[in-house]
């Protein structure tokens, strides 16, 4: 089989395609022939070595994995030959098939493309995480959502507005603002513009907003902050922008509000039963046509090394997909 593989970090130049035996499941294990890997911003960051988690050398990146199964290990029996399923690992998505614990693998409902399921799993869980577990956002309340067309960005803008709150999107461009309005946004505002905030307490009922989902950080996090209403709450989800931004804890104080941080990966591992629930859930909902399925860009397993540095851009929009083999209709059939 073929994998995309590096001996080192540093760039997506140090990683290569090479060839492999293919993976033989062990005991409580199952094969997945890859069909479509997402990519997202945190993979770039483990390429380059500048992640807080550097996994084992070498190393196959790629976690946010669909396919299906292929063979199956000694004692599995929830999972069959056949099944359409998806898996978030640290790596080893950048390949034809990938050997998985059984307990790490969801089944993909019927009627949701493979491709469109790696794309959501981690992006709409996060967002998920964020805003209902974390913020608790609650219908009627003003929530503002950075990088509004990027992968996680444009889940926070579906799913807030689907919960009845009123939705400011941020973004670069009148492209991506309109597509953030197609997906639920009440109003949009322009990072560029020269007074943010102003747009910001022009569009938002009452000034000010509840809650800020910032998957950017950077130079924003602050502005952000201070538009927040009293008692709001400010999701730090990521840092987009490339600089982790230093808060002045006396806003905190003014404002009667809270900096929360988001790591979903917490959230799968230290309750993972709730995690899964949400997962499914959110499966269902982009199957039945309640969600929008991702945009996504597309790339094959020859070109793994764009992929990669086209999901670490800013400037992206939607979701980057990997596929190891060309795209085959019944299987990728709902995207």
């Amino acid at each position: 089989m073929r994998k995309f593989e590096g001996s080192s970090y540093g760039s997506p130049g140090s990683f290569a395609l090479v060839e492999a035996p293919v993976p033989v499941p062990s005991a409580g294990e199952v094969r997945i022939r890859v069909e479509a890997t997402a990519l997202g911003f945190v993979d770039g960051l483990i390429v380059q070595g500048r992640y807080q988690i550097k996994p084992p050398l070498p190393y196959v990146p790629g976690g946010e994995i669909a396919g299906v199964v292929d063979a199956v290990g000694p004692g599995v029996a929830d999972l069959a030959v056949g099944d359409r399923v998806v898996t978030w690992q640290l790596g080893g998505g950048l390949a034809e098939y990938v050997s998985v614990r059984v307990g790490e693998v969801d089944r993909v409902p019927e009627g949701l493309g493979l491709a469109s399921a790696a794309a959501m799993l981690v992006d709409y869980l996060t967002a998920h995480y964020a805003l209902f577990e974390r913020a608790k956002v609650r219908p009627g309340e003003t929530v503002l959502v950075l990088g509004a067309s990027g992968g996680v960005g444009s889940a926070a803008v579906q799913l807030a507005a689907r919960t009845g709150a009123y939705v400011i999107a941020a973004a670069s461009s009148e492209e991506k603002r309109e597509a953030a309005r197609l997906s639920g946004a009440g109003a949009t505002v322009d990072y560029g513009s020269g007074d943010v905030r102003s747009e910001i307490r022009a569009k938002a009922p009452g000034g000010a907003v509840d809650v800020v989902f910032d998957p950017v950080g950077g130079a924003l996090t602050e502005p952000m902050f201070r538009s927040l209403a009293k008692g709001g709450r400010h999701l730090v989800v990521g840092f987009a922008a490339g600089r982790i931004p230093a808060l002045p804890t006396n806003l905190a104080l003014l404002k009667d509000a809270a900096l929360l941080g988001v790591d979903v990966r917490h959230f799968v591992t230290a309750r993972p039963e709730d995690a899964r629930r949400a997962r499914m859930s959110l499966f269902e909902r982009a199957a039945s046509g309640v969600l929008a399925r991702p945009r996504t860009t597309a790339f094959p397993l020859e070109r793994a090394g764009e992929a990669l540095a086209a999901a670490s851009r800013r400037e992206k929009s939607g979701k980057v997909v990997v596929f190891p083999r060309a795209p085959t209709p019944a299987i990728q059939s709902g995207d």
